[in-house]
């Protein structure tokens, strides 16, 4: 199909979803044209079967999660399933309904699998896709739900295990979480929280030592500037920021990013300023 698709054929295709014979390369076409059909999300939301019908491609492979069995045919067909509701997620007229329906909890299971197979690879950041197109809408109510959710420690886990790609995009999710107050206030409300994610992020730095990433620092260096927005954190993150983030280990990076340079400047600057006032109280360390 070329790009003049009609509307009347972009709508029946939408009608095709419900069809399972027909459903396959329904997914595949709107997967594909879905750019060049901006009220895609409410007319699939409001198409009765249509939601329905994706969401039983993600639940038909939950059985090819463990042990790990899942075909590159079977990932590919439910990444189209997902490549739609991430528009669903985007949209938003759709965005509220989206979360009220607990939808992202179905992928879930997709972001917890570990094997490092391409298909699983593939599936899991699709399934980041989705999340980190909620999360760009900068929506508080997106955040509270998220926060409400297992997800900040599946990023986390992703963000250590993942590829670079997987890593980037988990870290992404984790850094708008951070900047809206009620995650920041959420993961600095107890040391527990706090030194799981400062944690990822120093290993994510030992790990850029080796294997540069100049867009995954920019992300890191961002987080760790928000962290220090919080003043038990701040202090904190004086004992636990890694070294190589104040010498000049990342230089050759540094030099070709602007913005990265300039947050790590304001990270360094706001960590060396003294607490501000008696009510500081530090973090344990244990």
């Amino acid at each position: 199909m070329n790009g003049s698709v009609s509307p009347t054929t972009k709508f029946q295709l939408v009608l095709d979803l419900i069809h399972p014979e027909k459903r396959e390369t329904a997914l595949l076409e709107l997967s594909k044209k879905r750019e060049s059909f901006p009220e895609l999300a409410p007319i699939l939301w409001h198409t009765f079967g249509t939601i329905s019908a994706l969401l039983q491609e993600i639940v038909a492979i939950y059985p090819s999660l463990a042990p790990p069995q899942l075909t590159a045919h079977a990932s590919n067909r439910v990444c189209n399933a997902l490549a739609l509701l991430q528009c669903v997620a985007s949209h938003a007229e759709t965005r509220t309904l989206f979360l009220n329906a607990q939808i992202p909890l179905y992928l879930y299971p997709f972001l917890n699998t570990t094997s490092k197979n391409r298909p699983f690879e593939y599936l899991r950041l699709t399934s980041l896709g989705v999340i980190g197109a909620l999360v760009k809408m900068d929506d508080s109510e997106v955040i509270n739900f998220l926060l409400s959710t297992e997800i900040i420690p599946l990023c986390l886990r992703i963000m250590e295990t993942g590829s670079e790609l997987s890593k980037t995009v988990a870290t992404f999710i984790v850094q708008k979480i951070l900047l809206d107050d009620m995650g920041l206030n959420y993961i600095c409300a107890t040391a527990e929280r706090f030194f799981a994610v400062s944690s990822v992020l120093s290993n994510m730095v030992q790990t850029l030592i080796q294997m540069p990433s100049a867009r995954l620092l920019k992300h890191i260096v961002r987080c760790y500037l928000r962290l220090a927005d919080n003043p038990k954190a701040r202090d904190a993150l004086r004992q636990c920021l890694p070294e190589t983030l104040k010498d000049q280990t990342f230089h050759s990076i540094l030099k070709e990013d602007p913005m990265t340079k300039r947050w790590l400047g304001q990270l360094e600057y706001v960590m060396g300023m003294p607490s501000e006032g008696p009510g500081m109280i530090m973090m344990p360390m244990q």
